[in-house]
This record gives structure tokens, C-alpha cells and sequence, in this order.
């Protein structure tokens, strides 16, 4: 027997063997052959959702974009700062796909025809806090005028809850009596209103809603019936310039489904 006859012999014997089947030719075992694989389906979403996030509202919007993920499949990106950091961004049309403020941002992005729509969600508003157990009996904001007391709020010249204070206080007539027990406790972050009633260099203030929920272990919330002249709303917005509206508008119809409850959960409400 020739050594080329012999190969071929050898060849058809392992074939009948192992029940293999001509490449592109169905087996008779009824498995596929190497030509029928087909590729594994694609699992690739686009990039990231970039959302521009106003820096109070991290618990909320944390909580939002993992319930999207696990939802529609699509990845998010969450880039924290204050607003107005992130508006110019905005009016240049440079980043983010989706904006999240509170007014009047809204009016700001519109302005810059960088809005497609926003789904509002809930309201930043000024709440009254004191230590923990309200040892001083602070119930109002005509309390903080009371002589004595040591009092820290949000200065105005950095924040909008401190312009609302400002005003309020003006409109009662209590202010240079607050003003007084201030002193120099006038901060920029809400942080810092809530870690100095801690830490028990002041006795009150006023601070966001929604930071204040964030310091529950340490401060409390004095409830109380709304005062100020302005409803201050946070706004979920798509930006029109994101190269991604239809996962956009998906986000957006999704907010509209849970935004406010997830909102409200963290303390959101007026």
C-alpha cells in the first residue's frame, strides 16, 4: 500500500470515528458545523449618558442612574459640581448630554438653546435646623432673632437658598436681630450649616432641604409651613447638542416614571 493510499484510509477512518462532517455540511447528529457559527450578539451600548450634575443632588441622581442602568442596559456617567460651573459648558455646547439643576438653570439652558425638555422632580427648599432633640426650642424662623442664640446660615453671595433667607428675614423685619447672632457664621456650603450645629458652635440655621436629609444622624429638621416668596423646582433637562437624543429622551421618560418618588425619598419636597 502506497504511503499516500494509507494517509487516506487513516483520514476516512477517524472521520467515521469521530462522526465529523465535510467543513460547511450539516453532521448527521444534527450540531452545527464549523461553517454555521454565528458571531455572539453585540453587547456594546454607545458611550457613557454624560449627566452634568448639580453637586446636591448626588443621592438622588446616584440612585436614578443605577436604576436606568439596570433598567434599559445603558451606561451613565455622572460628572458632580456646582451649577454654575457646569452652565458655560452648556452654553458652549462642549459637554453633557443631560443637565440637572434646579431654576433658574432651566430658563439658563433654554436661554442658550441648549433644551430639548426637562422633567421636573422635586424643590430645593430652605429648612430650619437645629442640634439634634431641638434642645433650644427653635419652631420658626422668628426664633433665630431670639437673643442669644448662635445662629449659622448660607451666605447670599453664594448661594440661592441664602438669597431666600435674606429676603425672608428682610420681609419679617428680623434681620439686622439674625444678623446679630450670625456674626461671622455666614458660610458658603450647606455642609458647613449642618457640621457647626453638629460639632455645637451654633445652636440653628437654615440650610437646602435635600443636604439637610443627607445629616439626619446629627441635625434635625424643624418642620414648618412654607414661607418663602419662591418656589425654587430641580429639573431633570436634556441638552439638544448630545449626540445620543434617543437614549436622551429614554432617560427622560424614565425620570418621569420615578424621578419624583426617588426625590421625595431623599427629601426633596416643599
Amino acid at each position: 500500500m502506497s504511503t499516500r493510499l494509507a494517509t487516506i484510509l487513516a483520514l476516512a477512518a477517524a472521520v467515521a470515528i469521530t462522526g465529523c462532517s465535510p467543513p460547511g455540511e450539516t453532521p448527521t447528529d444534527g450540531s452545527p458545523s464549523a461553517g454555521d457559527t454565528q458571531p455572539a450578539p453585540s453587547t456594546e451600548t454607545g458611550p457613557p449618558l454624560q449627566i452634568l450634575c448639580g453637586g446636591s443632588f448626588r443621592p438622588p441622581m446616584e440612585r436614578l442612574a443605577e436604576l436606568f442602568e439596570q433598567q434599559s442596559g445603558h451606561s451613565v456617567e455622572l460628572v458632580f459640581g456646582q451649577s454654575e460651573d457646569h452652565l458655560p459648558h452648556v452654553k458652549l455646547k462642549a459637554a453633557g448630554d443631560v443637565f440637572v439643576s434646579h431654576d433658574p438653570y432651566m430658563e439658563y439652558t433654554e436661554q442658550a438653546d441648549a433644551l430639548t425638555r426637562y422633567v421636573a422632580v422635586g424643590f430645593v427648599a430652605p429648612v430650619l435646623v437645629t442640634a439634634k432633640g431641638n434642645p433650644m426650642q427653635v419652631n420658626t424662623v422668628d426664633d433665630l432673632a431670639r437673643e442669644g442664640l448662635r445662629v449659622v446660615l448660607p451666605n447670599p453671595d453664594f448661594s440661592t437658598c441664602g438669597e431666600m433667607v435674606a429676603a425672608l428675614l428682610e420681609k419679617k423685619g428680623i434681620a439686622d436681630a439674625v444678623s446679630a447672632n450670625v456674626g461671622n457664621a455666614l458660610v458658603r456650603s450647606h455642609s458647613e450649616v449642618a457640621s457647626m450645629i453638629k460639632l455645637g458652635s451654633r445652636d440653628a440655621g437654615i440650610m437646602w432641604n435635600g443636604v439637610a436629609h443627607n445629616w439626619l444622624d446629627d441635625i434635625e429638621i424643624v418642620a414648618g409651613e412654607y414661607e418663602y416668596d419662591e418656589e425654587i423646582r430641580v429639573g431633570v433637562m436634556g441638552l439638544s447638542y448630545s449626540r445620543q437624543p434617543e437614549v436622551v429622551e429614554e432617560l427622560l421618560k424614565f425620570v418621569e416614571e420615578h424621578g419624583t418618588d426617588v426625590f421625595a425619598e431623599f427629601g426633596y419636597v416643599k
